[in-house]
């Protein structure tokens, strides 16, 4: 690292690579923390050139982001997406010496594949939904029979949050494994799991884990849950619902068996380890793993966080996790609301012209400069608003203020995210 006073990193040159609304999130609270002095991106979009330096590389070679990590000098390289975690970008730039934030494409496995999660919950003595992968059409009528009535079938590779289908309806549940299997995918069917959902996001180093606060999804395109999946259309963070201690029984009863069993592997993951879980009658029970910081629930988790994200995370990527101070946090709450472009979660039209997109806690996840230099949607997830307060409703009143000052034709945006909480 560039240097260390008192015990502490300073001067610290960061690279995070990504291009979405969760990676201007981690620069824009990167650019909070002191210590840190330097900012770049890779590729970045129009709204992290702001705060950092954009570079143009492919975010899923690990040749050319070890590359520019190199050339940049820089400290700590954070991986934001899945997949080039999955492909081992954080291997190639580890090779080179630099402290990378993310897992080995090994452990990233915890994601990239759900038989391979499964597994290891299983070995880990940790509750998850039973399973059953199916890879010939004609073996998929006599799994169906095996599940239901409400039946999960799940792409069982990335999917980016939109290969999942949770259905009472059987024809449904049947064409999306046919389809899976068709295109050379196996599919997973999955026994339901009842009790709202919690995401819990964990700096973990080998068995050290750290948890951050508990924030929840909202999946479906439309108010009410109604829809497809989509990759996310909100979030918000804490949840006031959650039962008192519930944090520490999933880090306890989930993540750090799960973490104890990777290392027994030797795979040991450094890195975001994301827990999904269905907060049942029975107790937490894993709806899936991701290998990185959520979107779009990042967005309002790191909004309320106080301590410096830099130190936080390479004391993850440098094996000092277990000598972190204790995280602050900021009191009240804080709710991500998605404006995504016409179409989406379908065929998402791109290139309308946006306004009213600046200020802060407006995070650019598909967005693009024209030919003019005018921001245009560049994508099915377009921006991201967070609101903050001093409880949920005044942080849901402060994003659906700001999402009235921005005009992008043909979008829409979900009215309810965090409601359900408040009632």
């Amino acid at each position: 690292m560039s240097g260390v006073v008192a015990g502490k990193v300073v001067d610290v040159r960061v690279l995070v690579i990504g291009t979405g609304g969760r990676e201007h999130a981690l620069l824009d609270a990167l650019a909070r923390d002191p210590q840190v002095t330097e900012l770049h991106a890779a590729p970045g979009n129009p709204g992290t050139a702001a705060i950092a330096t954009n570079h143009q590389v492919e975010a899923s070679s690990g040749d050319e982001v070890a590359a520019l990590a190199e050339r940049l000098a820089a400290d700590l390289v954070v991986i934001g997406p899945e997949v080039p975690l999955v492909l081992g970008v954080a291997d190639a730039v580890r090779a080179r010496g630099i402290a990378v934030f993310g897992p080995s494409a090994a452990a990233a496995a915890i994601e990239g594949s759900k038989a391979f999660a499964k597994d290891v919950m299983e070995v880990a003595g940790v509750r998850t939904a039973r399973s059953e992968i199916v890879d010939s059409p004609a073996s998929i009528d006599a799994a169906l029979d095996r599940f239901g009535p409400t039946w999960v079938v799940k792409d069982d590779g990335l999917a980016a949050g939109k290969g999942v289908v949770v259905t009472a309806d059987r024809a449904a549940a049947r064409a999306h494994a046919a389809d899976l299997i068709e295109s050379g995918r196996p599919a997973l069917l999955e026994s339901f799991l009842d009790g709202p959902e919690v995401s819990l996001f964990c700096l973990v180093d080998g068995e050290d884990v750290v948890p951050l606060l508990p924030a929840q999804d909202h999946k479906r395109v439309g108010d009410g849950d109604t829809g497809p999946n989509t990759g996310g259309m909100g979030a918000y963070a804490p949840l006031p619902w959650l039962a008192e201690g519930a944090v520490d029984e999933i880090v306890e009863t989930v993540v750090r068996p799960v973490a104890r069993e990777m290392v027994r592997r030797g795979v040991p993951f450094s890195g975001l380890l994301y827990a999904g879980l269905a907060m049942g009658s029975e107790g937490p029970a894993v709806v899936e793993f991701n290998c990185r910081f959520g979107d779009p629930e990042t967005q309002a988790v790191l909004s309320l966080l106080e301590s410096p994200l830099g130190e936080a995370l390479n004391a993850t990527a440098t094996g000092t996790l277990g000598a972190l101070p204790p995280l602050r946090w900021r009191d009240g709450a804080a709710i991500t609301v998605v404006l995504a472009a016409e179409n989406y979660p379908a065929s998402p039209r791109k290139g309308d012209v946006i306004t009213g997109a600046d200020g802060a806690g407006i995070y650019h996840a598909g967005t693009a400069l024209d030919g003019e230099g005018r921001l245009v949607s560049n994508g099915g997830r377009v921006l991201n608003v967070v609101g903050v307060g001093d409880d949920l409703a005044a942080a849901r009143a402060d994003a659906y203020a700001k999402l009235d000052r921005i005009k992008l034709p043909g979008s829409h945006f979900r009215t309810d995210i965090g409601y359900q909480a408040l009632q």
